[in-house]
């Protein structure tokens, strides 16, 4: 933002946001070029591999999608392998060669940096979790509840790439006081919470309903949107350590979602075992901790 003034509502951060270039990580440039070195030898499953290692090459890849083929094609496309099978290998190269690095974007900004490499590590981590209780609930299509946990919150990464001030300014209101809810305070810094942005680019992208119902928590009701959304609460409570409050009731949410003990889903977590006990242990009643 040249002018340094923020958007004034979401109509005109939405239309700021959809007119930039969406940056990818450092990471993923020096992992495509080692890719297109060895075009002749490399596979889908390998470039598939490296998009969902990034939220923003993924959305990239998704919004691209909506702009070529027809359109029964692009409603049937709903995860990273089958995005690149639809463009071809060479093409995927083509189609995003030499793209803008969030690292060269924040670069001069190196705490806004930090900030925004915590949220996608956070994204990554929520991907993870989804695929892992996808698989356990035996969902049809592991894939495409992991990509949308992976997406659920690039709008917050996008604010920090656009406006790094305003998002270091949320973080510092819910540091200082850890009973705020993150939507609170999006409301009181932006005018409006993260998750109607994140829905308003998901449509301006174009992206397929199905993911966009995925990653709208007002369908936490339906069980591949609760896996996502528990996925996702789970990562933002952890980022910082196993020590927040929420994590309780996030750990009973996903024994109800995936119908297993306390003990098996600690397990499953890797959750270090000098933690154990505390979370072994539910003071909200008999019976929680080993459902």
């Amino acid at each position: 933002m040249p002018d340094k003034r923020p958007p004034r509502d979401l109509a005109a951060w939405l239309s700021l946001i959809a007119s930039q270039e969406i940056p990818v990580l450092r990471q993923t440039v020096r992992r495509l070029d080692e890719a297109r070195q060895s075009i002749d030898r490399v596979g889908g499953r390998q470039i598939t591999d490296i998009v969902l290692q990034d939220p923003l090459l993924a959305v990239r890849v998704l919004a691209y999608i909506q702009s070529v083929g027809s359109r029964r094609l692009r409603g049937d496309i709903t995860n990273i392998a089958g995005a690149v099978m639809m463009l071809g290998i060479e093409p995927f190269f083509r189609a995003f060669d030499q793209p803008q690095t969030l690292e060269g974007r924040l670069g001069p900004q190196p705490g806004a940096l930090l900030g925004v490499l915590q949220v996608v590590l956070r994204t990554q981590r929520a991907a993870r979790y989804a695929h892992d209780w996808a698989f356990a609930r035996h969902d049809m299509n592991v894939e495409e509840v992991a990509l949308a946990a992976l997406l659920h919150d690039t709008a917050e990464i996008l604010i920090w790439c656009t406006a790094p001030e305003l998002a270091i300014e949320m973080r510092r209101r819910q540091q200082a006081d850890r009973s705020l809810r993150s939507g609170t305070v999006q409301q009181a810094v932006l005018g409006f919470p993260l998750a109607e942005l994140q829905l308003a680019l998901c449509h301006a992208w174009r992206l397929p309903e199905l993911l966009v119902t995925m990653m709208d928590d007002g369908n936490a009701q339906l069980p591949r949107v609760r896996n996502v959304k528990l996925a996702v609460d789970l990562a933002r409570h952890t980022a910082d350590g196993w020590t927040d409050p929420a994590i309780m009731d996030d750990l009973s949410a996903v024994q109800d979602l995936l119908h297993i003990s306390r003990e098996t889903l600690l397990d499953r977590l890797q959750v270090p075992p000098e933690l154990l006990p505390r979370f072994l242990h539910d003071d909200r009643g008999p019976g929680r901790a080993g459902l």
